[in-house]
């Protein structure tokens, strides 16, 4: 697939109004819009925790992945679901399969947790923290939408696995948890 983007100015968008994918113009203000701003939002906080893995490494590559599956999901909310829109390219739920066995692959070598986890630690984990964040942040958004209209609903589902991998990925990078900060009630 080939896009050519020619003019990054277009005014569009003065009058507090965008384009959906099939045309329609929406309030920039729309749940549909909150959402697809929050999937963005998360890719960007994706793409620093990217800066904190190694190139070349196993978590670069997916985080890579995940960073494009983002888009894709991106894609597929922009697209009502219509009749118009059955042709409309929708992510499948074989990838909440993909972000369950890298969650498996990630806890294979992390202890039980014994307390909650409070974010931080090493660097790369306080932003994976952020990503985990931000995933439960634009789920809330997805869920408000799909309350109001249909959506795919493998969009949640991923959401909610995406918030679990980066849950894993910064005790990944706390050492497999031995550098994790301990919840201590007060």
């Amino acid at each position: 697939m080939s896009i050519r983007i020619d003019k990054v100015v277009t005014r569009g968008g003065d009058g507090g109004q965008t384009s959906l994918g099939d045309g329609q113009r929406v309030s920039k203000s729309s749940l549909r819009i909150e959402a697809m701003g929050c999937l963005d939002e998360l890719n960007a906080v994706v793409g620093l925790v990217r800066t904190q893995a190694r190139d070349g490494t196993p978590v670069n590559d997916h985080l890579k992945q995940i960073q494009n599956m983002l888009f894709d999901m991106g894609a597929d909310l922009c697209q009502p679901m219509t009749e118009k829109a059955d042709k409309a390219r929708r992510i499948e739920s074989k990838t909440v399969v993909w972000l369950e066995q890298q969650i498996a692959t990630l806890q294979e070598k992390q202890a039980p947790l014994t307390s909650f986890v409070l974010p931080g630690g090493t660097a790369a984990a306080a932003w994976a923290h952020l990503a985990r964040t931000q995933a439960r942040t634009t789920e809330r958004r997805m869920v408000a939408l799909a309350e109001v209209e249909s959506l795919n609903p493998s969009l949640l589902k991923i959401l909610n696995r995406l918030s679990d991998y980066f849950f894993v990925l910064a005790r990944h990078f706390n050492s497999d948890g031995k550098e994790d900060i301990l919840w201590t009630p007060s």
